[in-house]
């Protein structure tokens, strides 16, 4: 049997959007690992938000790939935190940070510090964070070195947002806009697909032996790099487009029949 690297987003994929895992996802997943295929989660949680979900489906060894490409952990239970960084990329959010409040002024943000921890204006929060942020003023976030640099506002839609964000014309970093006006900022060329294609080479797969499953605009780069890319059904036109096949949506089990596929 030729290994495979198996890389599955989360949110929209792994799990519904309410954040609960389906047994027959939870199932097949184990099927694919049980049968020596790698299975790597690959997200843009945190590591404290994504660590809950590779204990929820039973995976305690191999690769997880964090804030969209920022962070990479390799998993072994025998690591004194069940974990270690093996990759971490960063840059200095000053000049985006002043970009982005002249064109988005009433928007919240929230920096991921090196360490997993958060800070953030206005009491910004996400489940995503899998922390508690600190409040800080605007002036310290500038300060601050960053792995992830999360925008949100509540006076956009997402294209509104997303139009704005091309406006400002960032440079020296990479951002995605999610399904609602939320935007993740990350050092300059990291995404999903960049960690992964590092993993991919360290565990000496071939690039046709790629395979990833994703439902949003941050996953766009990894469905592209992949031998095989699947968009979950409720995709946008722009993700799906970027993928060579399309599966049912989130609601509809579509990754357990992508798995389940790779193990029939």
């Amino acid at each position: 049997m030729t290994r495979k690297l198996v890389c599955l987003d989360v949110d929209g994929t792994i799990v519904d959007h309410d954040g609960h895992l389906h047994e027959p996802v939870r199932e097949a997943v184990r099927a694919v690992a049980e049968a020596g295929h790698h299975v790597v989660i690959a997200t843009g949680r945190s590591r404290g938000a994504t660590l809950p979900v590779a204990k929820s489906l039973g995976i305690e060894r191999g690769y997880m790939v964090c804030s969209n490409g920022g962070v990479t952990l390799r998993l072994d239970p025998a690591l004194e935190e069940g974990y270690e960084v093996t990759d971490l990329r960063t840059f200095d959010p000053h000049s985006v940070l002043t970009q982005l409040r002249d064109r988005l002024p009433s928007a919240k943000y929230a920096l991921e510090l090196p360490d997993g921890s958060f800070r953030s204006t206005e009491r910004f929060q996400d489940m995503s964070f899998g922390v508690a942020a600190e409040g800080v003023s605007f002036e310290e976030l500038m300060s601050t070195t960053a792995v992830r640099l999360v925008v949100f506002s509540t006076d956009s839609s997402a294209e509104e947002f997303g139009r704005a964000v091309e406006g400002i014309g960032l440079s020296g970093v990479a951002y995605s806009v999610g399904w609602t006006a939320w935007l993740d900022i990350a050092a300059a060329g990291v995404t999903k697909a960049s960690a992964l294609e590092g993993l991919r080479t360290v565990l000496h797969v071939g690039p046709a032996d790629t395979v990833a499953v994703g439902d949003g605009r941050n996953d766009v780069e990894m469905l592209r790099w992949a031998g095989r890319g699947v968009a979950m059904g409720q995709a946008v036109d722009e993700v799906k487009e970027a993928a060579d096949e399309v599966t049912g949506g989130v609601d509809e089990h579509g990754l357990a029949d992508v798995l389940n596929g790779l193990v029939d």
